[in-house]
């Protein structure tokens, strides 16, 4: 937690007068029970109207300044809190951004979506806390004994007894609760992943008719969570009767000995209630404590989370010595063995081809075979574990990210679709795109097919996830998007597998007209997809069984005739489907 208060530093400003205001908060509580018994006992007592009065005013003029205090307080305290939140937030969005998938998947979706909402709203409240109650409390505490002691020595002794009593139940009380705090945080983050899965699987849970079973599952991890914050809130829900008793017999013993010393003359009726009423500050102050107790532990959890995520560092980084290549995006592989985060086999081994501008590379093989894997490399995703990955001839590791991914036109294998227009979809952010470009790239990602038929054409509204398109149409707009940009590599990993044969037909025609000075790689399933193109590597389990065209591979390499069979006729493989190549 302590690391996290760096983030108060840019308002200091608004600390210290958090703090400030605090210290007069605490000084006008202690000064008050002292003018309440300067009335006792030399207005009341004795008759003096006129000192009433005067003393009286000072009381109202305190609370007021007291008043006054804690509202600008409130305002100061939670301005730091939530902005210094609004900095821990987007610092850790940054970190994620900066994230390799490897690193994605260790700490998972669910976990890192709570850990960016849920933990920073924990933390953003314990830090009001820390700059009012933690300051707070110990002040008022500490002086209130002093000025019970300095009213009545004797009379004070009895908080020996009531000190020592809630020290040790608090204690007792909140070693069996912060061990729970984490496991909350973990039940959330369980609960996160159930409900994001339900909401996300929709579509296969109607199908399969398992609405049953996915409510069955949520309200598991719901009442596993609720157990757990049940057991926390009743253990804590003890603290407040405890102390209401220490209180209570606190105040029965002030009654009992105050008045014994009042009748034997050694105290004033005006100096017990002031005792009485620093005993129960001090004991208030226990209270505050021990609501300390309950937010700061969890909060310390969720700190320990969120610097978690901030202190690990990316698996694939920024290269310290750049190199640019030269630009005409040759993609080689030289020897490559890849093994997943975590996994006993490799993805891939000792792979090994070229893929040259001008030329289409298909890439297909069996379920498994590493295909995405290449292509996640090849964008650095991940970071090879032997042999290198190379454009122009220069490794991947040493290019910017930057000039990378400019380099790079990629649809990815499950097309993701933003909420906006399917223009806004197309152009992604990126400002150099004009709507001639759009325009363009829908056309040859046959997108105007569609929506030219809708009434607002490209700015047709889409759902978040593209709930409102069929998984043709959103493939088409994927493909749209990789096309806008004037890339020298084009990645297509599966994307024509939701298209029908006729539309694959079409967009595969543009593009290769469209892209024919781009080295242009392609992961598909279907044999008919990938048949003439330049250069097909054949990958079985990670290891490249064959590389050449379609009729050098038929004759040559018994996994791509297996495949080609499992989908075509003997014929329609000798004669060749599908569209001419460039």
């Amino acid at each position: 937690m302590i690391k996290i208060l760096k983030y108060l530093k840019p308002y200091l400003w608004l600390v210290i007068v958090t703090v400030s205001l605090v210290i007069v908060d605490s000084y006008v509580t202690l000064y008050l029970p002292d003018l309440m018994s300067q009335i006792v006992d030399k207005g009341i007592t004795k008759g003096n109207v006129d000192y009433i009065w005067q003393i009286g005013g000072k009381m109202l003029l305190v609370s007021l300044i007291q008043v006054v205090a804690i509202v600008v307080m409130s305002y100061t305290s939670s301005r730091a809190a939530m902005c210094a939140g609004r900095d821990i937030r987007a610092d850790l969005f940054k970190k994620i951004q900066s994230f390799s998938l490897a690193e994605i998947d260790k700490f998972s979706t669910a976990s890192l979506i709570t850990r960016t909402t849920n933990d920073i709203t924990q933390i953003q409240q314990a830090l009001v806390m820390i700059q009012r109650m933690v300051i707070r409390a110990p002040i008022v505490a500490v002086g209130s004994i002093f000025m019970a002691i300095s009213k009545n020595a004797k009379l004070t002794m009895i908080l020996l007894i009531s000190v020592p009593l809630a020290s040790l139940a608090l204690y007792l009380i909140f070693s069996k609760v912060m061990p729970l705090f984490k496991s909350m945080q973990k039940k959330i983050d369980r609960l996160n992943l159930v409900l994001r899965e339900r909401v996300t699987g929709i579509r296969v849970i109607r199908a399969f008719n398992k609405e049953e079973y996915e409510k069955n599952r949520f309200e598991e991890a719901n009442l596993d969570l609720t157990r757990t914050a049940l057991k926390v809130n009743r253990i804590g829900a003890i603290v407040f009767p405890i102390m209401t008793i220490i209180m209570n017999f606190t105040i029965v013993a002030l009654i009992w000995f105050g008045a014994k010393q009042i009748d034997a003359g050694q105290l004033q009726v005006g100096g017990m209630m002031a005792v009485m009423q620093y005993v129960m500050q001090v004991l208030f102050s226990f209270i505050m404590i021990s609501l300390i107790f309950v937010f700061l532990p969890r909060a310390s959890v969720s700190a320990q989370r969120v610097l978690e995520v901030l202190a690990t560092e990316p698996s694939v980084r920024e290269p310290e010595q750049f190199e640019e290549p030269a630009g005409e995006g040759v993609v080689q592989f030289e020897n490559v063995t890849f093994h997943y985060p975590g996994a006993k086999e490799p993805a891939l081994r000792n792979v090994s081809f070229i893929a040259k501008p001008g030329q289409v590379t298909a890439i297909i093989g069996n379920t498994g075979s590493g295909k995405t894997t290449i292509l996640n490399l090849i964008m650095r995703f991940y970071d090879v574990t032997e042999g290198s990955v190379k454009i122009d001839g220069v490794d991947v590791r040493k290019i910017p990210f930057e000039k990378l991914r400019k380099m790079i036109g990629y649809a990815p294998q499950r097309p993701i679709i933003f909420s906006g227009t399917i223009a806004e979809n197309i152009r992604f952010g990126r400002r150099e795109i004009t709507d001639d470009d759009i325009f363009k790239a829908a056309d040859i990602a046959q997108v105007n097919e569609f929506a030219l038929k809708l009434p607002e054409g490209l700015n047709a509204q889409v759902a978040q996830g593209g709930t409102n398109l069929s998984g043709g149409q959103k493939q088409r707009i994927s493909i749209a998007r990789a096309i806008a940009g004037k890339h020298k590599i084009y990645l297509f990993d599966d994307t024509f597998s939701a298209v029908d044969f006729r539309t694959d037909a079409k967009i595969r025609a543009r593009l290769m007209k469209e892209l024919k000075d781009a080295t242009v790689i392609i992961v598909a399933q279907r044999v008919a997809t990938i048949m003439h193109a330049d250069q097909i590597v054949v990958l079985k389990d990670g290891r490249v069984e064959g590389i050449g065209r379609h009729e050098e591979l038929m004759r040559s390499c018994l996994v791509y005739r297996d495949i080609v069979f499992s989908q075509i006729s003997e014929e329609e493989a000798t004669i060749g489907g599908g569209l001419n190549g460039r």
